[in-house]
């Protein structure tokens, strides 16, 4: 049985890199993962994440110019949610995949595993 995928383009491309960028932060991963369960507030998210208003600002910022996440107004205050209804199963699903980490690597904003 052959299973069928699309090639991949250079919007194919684009939109990973950028899904990878979102993914390279862990207060942005603790976003996406807390909007997948259900919308927020930005103060909110703050909170329960540990960090500034201006952090959150700039990871929700950061967020919604990748495509993933949309600010949406209610009366003065705006609250979040996921940009795209296959962005939570597709958490999901890299929540299920286990990697090896060795001890050390990866420890620091660079990588030195090569």
């Amino acid at each position: 049985m052959t299973i069928s995928t699309p090639a991949a383009t250079v919007t194919h491309t684009a939109a990973l890199a950028r899904f990878g960028h979102a993914l390279s932060d862990a207060t942005r991963v603790g976003i996406l993962l807390t909007l997948r369960e259900a919308p927020a507030f930005p103060t909110d998210l703050a909170d329960s994440l540990g960090v500034s208003r201006q952090v959150m600002s700039n990871q929700l910022a950061c967020l919604r110019g990748c495509g993933l996440v949309e600010a949406i107004p209610e009366g003065r205050r705006m609250w979040y949610r996921l940009a795209d209804r296959h962005i939570a199963p597709a958490l999901d699903e890299l929540l299920r995949v286990t990697l090896f980490v060795e001890p050390g690597c990866c420890a620091g904003e660079e990588c030195h595993c090569a």
